[in-house]
Formats: structure tokens, sequence, C-alpha cells
């Protein structure tokens, strides 16, 4: 086939998922193309409530982009996660920051302002059960037609992959957290 024989599509779903590192370094890179292209971006945190390298990142970016790019903070934290798991943090808690944060992200893919909206750690809300496969696939479905939708984070559901144009699964091959050394500030967040 030639290469004129390809067509574009006017938006995409784009997946970053499993157990290896980078879902989020690759979303932050997908944010910073994007931006650069003068896409107006929503960037929808869903786990991370603590303040890790790409949240400062976007908070010194921000004033240069202006109103091309949202960035929203709706986690609270690590849940079921043994001794990673935020504590003093209900799961009725975790629940509705889930619920609101999904209720931000699809008002942002349904709203046609945003050419991208990066559903970061939305994967791990759904396998925590914070929100609903439902809900995943009707922010695949409904989007604008417009927007595309990046989503991040372990576990994505197979049953759903034939709704992603692009799916990535990063695989582990070896991290250090295994023989038990902690996430090292400006590699792991």
């Amino acid at each position: 086939m030639a290469f004129e024989d390809y067509k574009t599509k006017q938006s995409v779903v784009v997946v970053y998922t499993g157990e290896g590192k980078g879902k989020t370094s690759a979303s932050v890179g997908l944010m910073a193309r994007a931006l650069g292209n003068g896409w107006k971006v929503a960037f929808i945190q869903f786990i991370k409530h603590w303040e890790v390298g790409e949240h400062e990142f976007i908070y010194k970016i921000q004033p240069v982009f202006g109103n091309k790019l949202l960035f929203y903070k709706g986690g609270k934290g690590f849940y079921n996660a043994g001794e990673l798991s935020a504590k003093d943090v209900t799961p009725a808690q975790h629940k509705k920051a889930a619920q609101d944060t999904y209720a931000k992200a699809l008002t942002a893919a349904t709203s046609g302002k945003f050419d991208l909206v990066i559903c970061d750690e939305i994967n791990n809300a759904l396998k925590n059960k914070l929100i609903t496969k439902a809900q995943l696939k009707k922010l695949m479905t409904t989007r604008s037609p417009k927007t595309s939708v990046c989503l991040t984070g372990r576990d994505f559901p197979q049953d759903l992959l034939p709704l992603a144009d692009i799916a990535t699964n990063m695989t582990k091959i070896r991290h250090h957290f295994d023989d038990k050394y902690l996430a090292n500030k400006g590699i792991d967040f």
C-alpha cells in the first residue's frame, strides 16, 4: 500500500498500560506534543494526590499555555496497595474522589473544548472498583468527535482494547522496588 492510500482520523483513543514504568511519562510526552501543536489539553489525574514531578512541571508550564492547559488533580492516593495505601482515607472517600474526577474527565472529553484529554491512572481507578467499566467505555465512546483521549494505568480491560486506536503495554523487565528499594524522585515520581 502506498503512503497516499493511508487516511487520517480526526481523533483517537490512546492507552498506556502494563506493569512497567513510563505510562504517566508517556502521557506527559503526549501532552507536550499536543501543546506544541497548539492543541487544548486537559490533564486529569486520578490517583496521585501528593506532589510529584509531573505536577510541578505542569504548574510551571501552565502560565505559558494559559487556557490551553487544564490540570485537575482529583486522587486521594493509592488504594488497596498495602503499606503504600493512603492513610486516613476511607474507601468511600476514595470512591467519591474517583467519581468526581471521572465527572471532570467526561465533561472535558464530551465538551468539544479540548483536543486531548489525558486521564492519568484511570485504569487503576477501574481496577480498584472506584469507577466502573461502563464508565470507562462511555468515556471512550461518547467523547467529542474532535477530542482524542489518553487512558493510563495498569490493567486496562482486554475486552475494551478494540475501542482503542493505539495501545501500548509497558512491560517491566526489572525494577529496583522488587529488591526493596523505594522509588527515586525524578525517576519514579
